[in-house]
């Protein structure tokens, strides 16, 4: 099986080259208005928004950030399959615009943007992130009533493009293979993400690199992929180069710096997770705000297709590196997956539980009917073809 990977260097307001109804899944991280370091990427954009920050007008700046955001949601719903996912990483913002001081709701416009386009909110996650400072509070300090709660979680907004879901042929093949354990369901349809390692928007390349490597299964059995804990990854496989400076190090280096400071980068498990949760083999991914291709990347080694959408060339030409490392990083995450589910059986085991089928490709017995097809995938190799990264996926 092969996947293919298309990223194209242009505005995701006007995604020209992707189809109607042509992508199955959205997975996407936007730059978060009213976060400072994209008031020059959001001025360039829309002629509003530097008037309205040098007015001290927050209400003003904060609805044309969003405004160019609107054109891409617009985009999304023209080009999401109806029944189709869009998933939204999103978080809110806190800043002193004027005189004063307050949350700027992201998720909130957002959740409206979509409801506007005919959109069907459903359940959304709320994930942690314990990168943060431990000071848990902003203002008057020990003395009440006027201090301000930090904000340690972001959202994963999640919709379905119109009111009906994707239907499939009865016993359809690629949906039964594209199965999740019964365990990692558990894990990863709660609502509250607390084990997952975030990655601030605006880091040094040297504490961060936006990629993630298995980690030790977790109790439930569950696997888990994440970042390391100070926001580097804990094997160098994962992005081909081991940190940033060696993928930024690909790049022209006057750009170098800029590039550093407006990379906005989500954890590799989130969209890995996404992906599976909400799509099949043989789906395309779109992420439109590609930045150094983390959706890509999981949807790639998840053995799905994917396009990327980014205004920066410096990032697709970084993206090679990360390509690279898909093989050894796919490898890992599924032995990963597989080895939680092992030690998930032997607990149930232990504990007198039985489960009730055996899996069709593999040694070992899984909780549901459902599951009994499910067959992993892992990249074998990756080849470069023009505007596109091509992964031979073998079966393990």
């Amino acid at each position: 099986m092969e996947s293919r990977h298309r990223v194209v260097v242009g505005d995701a307001r006007q995604m020209s080259t992707v189809a109607d109804d042509a992508v199955e899944l959205v997975v996407t991280s936007p730059p978060y208005p009213m976060v400072e370091m994209w008031d020059d990427l959001f001025s360039d954009l829309a002629a509003g928004v530097e008037p309205a920050l040098r007015d001290g007008d927050g209400d003003a700046a904060f609805e044309a950030m969003h405004g160019v955001l609107d054109e891409v949601w617009a985009e999304v719903e023209r080009v999401l399959v109806p029944g189709g996912i869009a998933c939204i990483n999103v978080g809110d913002a806190t800043r002193s615009v004027g005189d004063s001081f307050r949350v700027y709701p992201n998720h909130a416009r957002v959740t409206d943007a979509f409801c506007e386009l005919g959109f069907e909110p459903l359940p959304d996650v709320l994930w942690r992130k314990p990168t943060n400072s431990a000071a848990k509070f902003m203002g008057s300090g020990m003395i009440p009533p006027n201090a301000y709660v930090t904000l340690e979680h972001e959202y994963v907004l999640v919709f379905r493009n119109g009111t009906d879901s994707r239907s499939f042929a009865p016993g359809e093949a690629r949906r039964y293979e594209s199965a999740y354990f019964w365990e990692e369901r558990n894990a990863w349809f709660t609502d509250v993400w607390t084990e997952v390692t975030g990655t601030a928007q605006a880091v040094d390349a040297e504490t961060r690199a936006s990629s993630g490597v298995p980690a030790e299964p977790v109790e439930d059995g569950a696997a888990r992929v994440t970042d390391a804990p100070d926001g580097g990854v804990t094997d160098d496989a994962a992005n081909g180069t081991g940190n940033d400076d060696a993928v930024v190090g690909t790049i022209d280096a006057d750009r170098r710096d800029e590039l550093r400071d407006r990379t906005a980068a989500f954890p590799f498990e989130i969209p890995y997770r996404l992906v599976n949760m909400y799509s099949v083999y043989g789906d395309t991914v779109l992420d439109p705000f590609f930045g150094t291709g983390t959706t890509s990347l999981a949807a790639m080694v998840a053995g799905r297709d994917s396009v990327g959408y980014e205004l920066e060339d410096a990032f697709v030409e970084a993206f090679d590196a990360r390509a690279a490392g898909a093989p050894t990083l796919s490898r890992e995450v599924v032995e990963a997956r597989l080895d939680a589910h092992r030690a998930f059986v032997e607990n149930r085991r232990a504990s007198g539980d039985s489960l009730g089928y055996d899996a069709e490709h593999y040694d070992f017995p899984v909780v549901t009917k459902q599951e009994r097809e499910l067959l992993f995938r892992v990249v074998s190799e990756v080849r470069r073809e023009g505007d596109e990264w091509v992964a031979t996926h073998e079966t393990v």
